[in-house]
């Protein structure tokens, strides 16, 4: 009787108890295995749109400056805004879209740089720094920008910026671990300046020295011409100068006395004054002080080359050696002597 009852239990047993356990186990294998599909499926999804959109980049957590206040001199308002959506707008205001990835790269380096500089400098009562190019950098937003290019440009032109941004979010440029003063412009002429010969000082940015850089002169911000009429050069002069007297029929009364090391002008003589370079471009309102003067027809011409002070990086000198190979770091050392490139976390 009791063999009879345990051949009766094992019956039932695997006849309807095992397989329902199997079925069961099946489908929670299943389950699982379709929620992992769905899964890496949605991981790939993302990854394709992050491609499309050229923006593929890992968020870098900022431990300190991710966050800035920007001053709108328009407007007097500070707005708070993540560090690098607010280098976005710089890059796209300071850096042609079609200029070279590298170029860029290094630009939203040297941009990011140039800002932790100014927080740690600070220059503003109620903000880090501002949008005014005169007195911190170009800043421009982001509806406005993509007004200014053409339509079928618009996405891919942001998407390039946001590329070189977030690509390279967290690198700055140092000099003995601090953020060097990282000044750019736009044409150097084919030889950068010392800040000493702009702004009178630099002895503590060692990083800043003359280099040079083929091929700028390919670009429209190479050379320029600046031409006046003996009365309009002197009434620009009597503005600032209002005794200076100049002969013009004597050559020795229009004279450039000194030259920099980098070739551009240092002192000029115009009658019964001695000017510096920088202040004949302020006057006249050339674009470097890389010129050269001329007589013609009565008429007084400045020949220029290049655009800005420059002093640090050139634009399109980046540019151009982009176009020679060079990546977005070899550009930086090109440009900033015995600088390391490092991650703003690791500042001291």
């Amino acid at each position: 009787m009791k063999k009879s009852a345990l051949y009766f239990l094992m019956f039932i047993f695997i006849c309807f108890i095992l397989p329902a356990l199997l079925t069961k186990n099946d489908i929670a294998t299943s389950t699982v295995d379709e929620a992992n599909k769905e899964e890496s499926k949605t991981n790939q999804e993302n990854q394709e749109k992050q491609s499309e959109s050229g923006t593929q980049y890992i968020e870098y957590n900022y431990e300190n400056y991710g966050t800035i206040k920007l001053l709108h001199g328009k407007t007097g308002e500070v707005e708070e805004v993540k560090l690098d959506d607010y280098l976005c707008n710089v890059v796209s205001a300071e850096m042609p879209a079609d200029f070279e990835l590298e170029a860029l790269k290094a630009q939203a380096i040297v941009a990011r740089t140039y800002t932790i500089y100014k927080i740690q400098n600070k220059k503003h009562d109620n903000a880090d720094i501002c949008d005014d190019s005169a007195c911190c950098q170009a800043w421009i937003s982001k509806e406005d920008r993509l007004n200014r290019w053409d339509e079928n440009l618009r996405e891919s032109n942001w998407a390039k910026i946001e590329q070189c941004v977030y690509g390279t979010s967290g690198k700055i440029i140092t000099y003995n671990n601090q953020p060097i003063n990282a000044f750019f412009h736009s044409n150097s002429g084919g030889t950068t300046e010392l800040p000493v010969n702009v702004w009178g000082g630099g002895s503590d940015m060692p990083y800043l020295q003359v280099v040079e850089t083929s091929g700028e002169d390919a670009y429209s911000q190479y050379a320029s011409e600046v031409q006046l009429t003996q009365d309009e050069l002197l009434a620009k002069l009597k503005e600032k100068y209002f005794d200076i007297q100049i002969d013009f029929n004597n050559d020795e009364d229009i004279k450039i006395l000194e030259y920099t090391d980098s070739n551009r002008v240092r002192t000029v003589k115009f009658g019964n004054h001695e000017i510096s370079g920088t202040e004949v471009r302020s006057i006249f309102g050339l674009r470097s002080t890389n010129f050269e003067i001329t007589k013609q027809d009565g008429n007084i011409k400045f020949t220029v080359k290049g655009y800005g002070h420059g002093v640090g990086m050139s634009q399109t000198g980046a540019d151009s050696l982009a176009k020679q190979g060079s990546n977005c770091e070899d550009i930086i050392h090109h440009f900033y002597a015995d600088v390391e490139i490092k991650e703003v976390n690791d500042l001291n």
